[in-house]
């Protein structure tokens, strides 16, 4: 399990006639990092600066930063803190300032970056990715209805149904969890086909997994 977002987000502010723009964006490679970061400068390249910071990998290992003409210290640092603060990885930041004619001086830049680091994460939702086994479940009709009930009670989602001789549904399971597994085996009496058809990684917010509508 680890920390990311779930969506690319946007938002912006105005810190003494000075645009920033902060940028958050769901990455899992360095490469796709850097061109994110050169998506959002040919976007933004009458800007004075666009800075930026990533972390990659479970493991955290890949951590970069550039303040790309700002002073050594006051943008690309203070974002990565950020990322570090939240315990996110996965992330990659830009956040863009338009120079309004007034200097903030080093304080006023570490804390506007931080800012425009904070709101882009904001705007992106922040999740918890977890490992997920998708689980088919094929059984008799007889079992279908008690089988159903005990599933949306338990909150999980019916991801498909098909019906044949028997009925089939798929659901996700968290990997490790084998409560359902045991619970449908003893409610039918071992007569169930429980297969796990893959792993997936997934978004959830408290323990719950955030599906696309």
């Amino acid at each position: 399990m680890y920390r990311s977002v779930l969506k690319n987000g946007q938002d912006s502010f105005i810190e003494r006639k000075s645009q920033f723009i902060g940028y958050a964006f769901p990455v899992t490679s360095e490469e796709e990092a850097l061109d994110k970061i050169a998506q959002i400068k040919a976007k933004n390249k009458d800007a004075t600066h666009n800075c930026s910071a990533y972390i990659i990998g479970e493991d955290k290992l890949i951590q970069r930063y550039n303040d790309d003409g700002e002073p050594s210290g006051t943008a690309g640092i203070p974002m990565l803190e950020v990322l570090k603060r939240e315990n996110l990885t996965n992330v990659c930041l830009v956040v863009t300032r338009y120079f309004g004619g007034i200097l903030l001086g080093a304080g006023g830049l570490v804390r506007a970056y931080s800012h425009g680091a904070k709101i882009a994460l904001d705007a992106s939702h922040i999740v918890e990715m977890r490992e997920f086994e998708r689980l088919s479940l094929t059984y008799d009709y007889s079992f279908h209805g008690e089988i159903t009930n005990r599933l949306i009670k338990a909150g999980y989602k019916i991801l498909k149904e098909t019906y044949t001789d028997k009925v089939s549904l798929e659901i996700h399971s968290e990997l490790g969890d084998n409560s359902i597994k045991k619970e449908l085996t003893n409610l039918t009496s071992a007569k169930i086909d429980i297969k796990v058809l893959k792993n997936e990684r997934l978004p959830c917010n408290k323990g719950k997994i955030i599906y696309k509508s």
